[in-house]
């Protein structure tokens, strides 16, 4: 099968693989653009870009926005003319500040999930930024589009679809995953159906691309036949020496089994998917108490929260991996080595 390569508007990927973006801080500067430069799209994390600048205990936003500046810029020089993507939660406080920044910084793309970015046309307007929402249902899809179309007369550069499978944050209840694995290659499907109502529409083409547990080229393959134009990936990307985390967070993919990869509770009332450790351990006996707020999401109350997700995340990049939380997809337990961005890309493309 020749593989095509991805278009979203101007931007051309050779390679048609999205790089996810990983917070906190797994995939910044050196990850996006490294798979950028091998001609795919990298994605920087907006979750606390910021979390190694001097200032940001005590001025944590302007921290996180010069942070995410810096890296955004850094991976251009690294990607030369490579494309650079930041993913921006919907559910984080400041989003638009966010956005703007990455916008200022000369993010060529944003791809925002983990709620309904419905504003971010109106925050996008008058820049030449793509925009792509991640969506798990048709329902999603149909929502933020048909709000995009009556508020903004527009509509997706590009459609993220992400499966139950996925690392991190994941837009399905715990105890429904699986049936909707089941079901995610017919999910698929209803969403390209409704997106191909607004391509119709805008009278242009709306990429899609796969996401969630996708891990090599059988998957791919699997993707684009099934009328799919790229795919993302993010747990494969996490042990390789380019990888922005610490060396204890990447050999705990390449150490641990099937068994280890749990869902567990977040602060955002969603189910995220990591690997047992202590700290996984030490939540199931009852809440951790939190030191300090970051003020990070809408979602949390720090009052009730059963822990900081920021503190747990940042714990785990720095390479605390027993009082840290270590996100990972489905698949992280068929990660045996550390490994390199071009030898990942090139096992996706079946090279």
């Amino acid at each position: 099968m020749k593989i095509k390569p991805l278009i979203i508007g101007n931007l051309v990927a050779k390679i048609p693989i999205i790089q996810g973006g990983m917070g906190v801080g797994v995939s910044l500067s050196n990850l996006a653009g490294n798979v950028a430069k091998q001609g795919g799209i990298g994605v920087i994390s907006a979750a606390h870009p910021g979390y190694t600048e001097e200032d940001f205990e005590k001025n944590t936003l302007e921290a996180n926005l010069r942070g995410l500046s810096k890296h955004i810029k850094k991976a251009k020089e690294i990607s030369s003319t490579g494309i650079i993507g930041v993913n921006i939660m919907v559910a984080i406080n400041n989003y638009a500040e966010h956005v703007k920044a990455a916008i200022t910084a000369g993010a060529d793309l944003i791809i925002s999930g983990a709620g309904l970015p419905l504003k971010l046309p109106e925050i996008t307007k008058g820049s030449s930024i793509k925009i792509a929402p991640i969506v798990s249902s048709r329902k999603a899809v149909k929502v933020i589009l048909n709000y995009w179309k009556k508020h903004s007369n527009r509509t997706a550069d590009a459609v993220i679809i992400e499966g139950p499978e996925a690392g991190g944050h994941i837009g399905f209840k715990a105890d429904n995953i699986n049936n909707e694995i089941s079901n995610f290659d017919k999910n698929v499907l209803d969403i390209m159906e409704e997106v191909k109502l607004f391509e119709k529409e805008f009278n242009t083409k709306i990429p899609i691309i796969v996401a969630g547990g996708i891990f090599n080229h059988e998957d791919m393959i699997k993707y684009l036949n099934l009328g799919a134009n790229g795919i993302q990936v993010a747990t494969k990307f996490v042990a390789t020496k380019e990888c922005d985390a610490h060396y204890n967070f990447k050999k705990a993919y390449v150490n641990c089994k099937k068994e280890d990869i749990k869902l567990t509770i977040s602060p955002v009332g969603m189910p995220g998917r990591a690997i047992k450790n202590k700290f996984l351990e030490k939540l199931e006996k009852g809440r951790i108490k939190i030191d300090k707020c970051y003020n990070c999401l809408i979602p949390c109350n720090p009052s009730s929260t059963p822990y900081c997700i920021t503190s747990a995340l940042i714990n785990a990049v720095k390479g605390d991996i027993d009082n840290g939380l270590i996100f990972c997809g489905s698949n992280a337990y068929k990660i045996n080595k550390i490994s390199t961005v071009k030898e990942v890309i090139d096992e996706l493309m079946g090279k």
